[in-house]
């Protein structure tokens, strides 16, 4: 969970600098020299601050994979809080 905290951070902070370099390197019209240079920031930033990297993790349990995204919470823990009305609003459907 730390790890994911930390790419978050990282991709926060590092945002600005990384599409102002990505739109240096894709200009067709910019010479190669300057989009080689942009290539060249791009690696040099760090690994962890690039966007893609991020997962989305249940902040309780930190599971990757099954997570509400709208809640942050894995099916498990959403199901437990929805059966036990720790959630408002939400309800199991009965018919």
């Amino acid at each position: 969970m730390l790890r994911d905290v930390k790419r978050r951070k990282l991709a926060y902070e590092y945002a600005d600098e990384r599409l102002r370099i990505n739109a240096i390197r894709k200009n067709t019209i910019l010479p190669k020299e300057l989009q080689e240079v942009a290539d060249k920031e791009i690696a040099a930033l760090p690994r962890d601050s690039c966007p893609v990297r991020i997962r989305n993790r249940c902040v309780l349990t930190s599971r990757p994979r099954g997570v509400r995204r709208r809640w942050r919470l894995s099916r498990i823990i959403f199901r437990h809080f929805a059966d036990h009305a720790q959630m408002s609003g939400i309800q199991r459907a009965m018919w």
